[in-house]
């Protein structure tokens, strides 16, 4: 189901996160990629933007894995696009 222009508002706005380093990652994937995600990733995405940057920057620094495996796929989604 399409997201409304309110809604795709609302995630805009949580991409941006208190870290610059999760910034240059969220910023660009929901600009870039997330309309062409699966409903699914879409949600989980949106779950994510949830979650406290501390935690999200274990994981996007592979400090960490997450144990969710929706989170998972999509962190080895985000950071895939990062890799030369």
């Amino acid at each position: 189901m399409p997201r409304t222009p309110a809604e795709l508002n609302r995630i805009r706005w949580r991409s941006r996160r208190g870290m610059a380093e999760l910034d240059i990652l969220f910023m660009p994937f929901f600009e870039e990629v997330f309309p062409f995600l699966s409903e699914t990733r879409q949600n989980t995405f949106v779950r994510l933007l949830t979650e406290e940057d501390p935690e999200l920057w274990e994981w996007f620094s592979e400090r960490a894995t997450p144990q969710d495996p929706e989170y998972l796929d999509l962190v080895t989604v985000m950071l895939g696009r990062l890799q030369p």
